[in-house]
């Protein structure tokens, strides 16, 4: 009988293997350089929190999904996301902070959702967040960042989706469903994923809309054409409602300053169909979809939240930001085949010919290092072909030749993978020639 255990991970939970863990770590790192470009700084908070300030928070199915349990005596639970904590983190420490306060946190959450493509129960959000201003300049910002990473991720062909939940929540007052505005919006924002009717039949059970209430909300997700045109087609719907109307400006100002800086309609829509399911915002919504894979679902979410951080502080910490879905967007982009095929950080492999010569291959690697080309040695004096084999399946771009005669004449081979081309360059002065080669093909 064997006593081994089985090496297997938990439903919903995943290893990353180096060719995902590269490229994922890859877009972190243009998510800490997009959002320090715009003055963000990094904070970090617990993965576990007490239960109490993260329960309430983002609605009824998400407290269902929480992972919660009891440590001794205390009730705490695993963050479902990175702003409630970042709410607390604000009221405990606004008055070291200096208001307004712009951050951002790239972490793992967890949430006991069912597993799908791209969405699993452990996953990193890629969050920034401006804390302390009711500015309509910090919602702008808000969309000129999402704009700006999925640029600098590599997309051209993406919709940043915005709405305001002013438009929503005043809309659903003069529909007579201001109670029920919690429920009907939970409902609309799984509009794109489960459709008209099931979304109907969801606010006819959960609330008492009547059908004639949820036929006026569900035209709302029918209004459609240019920026201007859904404006202007609102316009009327609001009218009457002093909060309808204060969202309808507020969307103008964004789509008209964010058209000043050169995101057209290509790239941002008004969608009144969008709710976002979390029932802490307040304000502008933004949800972001891929145009080539829009059943990924939405890989950047975010919107305005002022009264969160009143379950903690009187200290009044309006807030606005938005969070990079990174898993899921990591799906979609293996999908679309735009990961690089590649198992190795370093560019240039050095081939080892004889243990002898090994101080020679770690003087070589240091030189190139040096140079700001990331090298590795191969560790054991094998056979060409075996250590040519390693270079092709790890991914480097080179590999580096040099056996008794080479390093007598200060002489390298350099190998390109790519096309198979062979380069013989002098190794005298410290590898600069080397180097200087490398430095040009990588």
């Amino acid at each position: 009988m064997s006593n081994l255990i089985k090496p297997r991970t938990l439903k919903g939970f995943r290893d990353y293997l180096p060719e995902m863990m590269i490229p994922r770590e890859r877009l972190m790192e243009t998510a800490r350089n997009v959002y320090r470009s715009y003055g963000f700084v990094p904070i970090d908070t617990p993965a576990l929190e007490l239960s109490e300030i993260l329960c309430g928070k983002g609605g009824e199915e998400t407290d269902r999904q929480m992972f919660r349990f009891m440590n001794g005596k205390r009730d705490v639970a695993m963050r479902f996301d990175l702003t409630v904590p970042l709410a607390r983190f604000a009221a405990e420490h606004g008055s070291n902070l200096g208001l307004p306060f712009k951050r951002y946190q790239i972490a793992p959450v967890w949430r006991g959702e069912r597993p799908q493509a791209g969405r699993f129960r452990e996953f990193v959000q890629c969050d920034f967040d401006t804390i302390g201003t009711t500015s309509i300049a910090s919602d702008i910002e808000t969309g000129l960042v999402i704009f700006d990473l999925m640029k600098a991720i590599g997309f051209e062909k993406f919709s940043i989706r915005i709405n305001n939940r002013k438009v929503l929540n005043g809309l659903l007052a003069k529909a007579g469903l201001s109670e029920a505005s919690v429920l009907v919006l939970r409902a609309l924002d799984k509009l794109p994923k489960i459709g008209r009717e099931a979304v109907a039949k969801e606010m006819l059970e959960t609330t008492d809309a009547t059908q004639q209430q949820v036929d006026e909300v569900l035209k709302l997700s029918e209004v459609s054409g240019t920026n201007a045109e859904v404006l202007d087609q609102l316009e009327p719907l609001c009218s009457g409602s002093e909060l309808a109307q204060e969202g309808l400006a507020q969307l103008r100002q964004v789509i008209t300053a964010m058209a000043a800086v050169g995101v057209t309609d290509s790239n941002l829509q008004v969608d009144v169909s969008i709710a976002r399911g979390l029932d802490y915002y307040t304000g502008t919504i933004y949800e972001t979809f891929l145009d080539d894979l829009p059943s990924i679902g939405s890989v950047c979410s975010g919107g305005r939240y002022d009264n969160l951080a009143a379950l903690y502080s009187k200290q009044e910490l309006p807030g606005i930001g938005a969070s990079l879905g990174l898993d899921r967007l990591l799906a979609a982009m293996d999908q679309l085949k735009m990961l690089p095929e590649t198992r190795t950080t370093a560019s240039v492999l050095i081939a080892q010919f004889s243990d002898q010569q090994l101080q020679t291959y770690l003087q070589m690697a240091q030189a190139l290092r040096e140079s700001g080309i990331a090298t590795e040695v191969f560790p054991d004096a094998k056979k060409i072909a075996q250590q040519f084999k390693y270079a092709d399946r790890r991914g480097f771009d080179a590999v580096l030749i040099a056996g008794d005669d080479e390093i007598v004449a200060e002489k390298v081979q350099v190998k390109w993978l790519a096309d198979g081309s062979q380069t013989e360059l002098s190794s005298a002065e410290n590898y600069r020639e080397v180097t200087q080669w490398l430095a040009s093909r990588l």
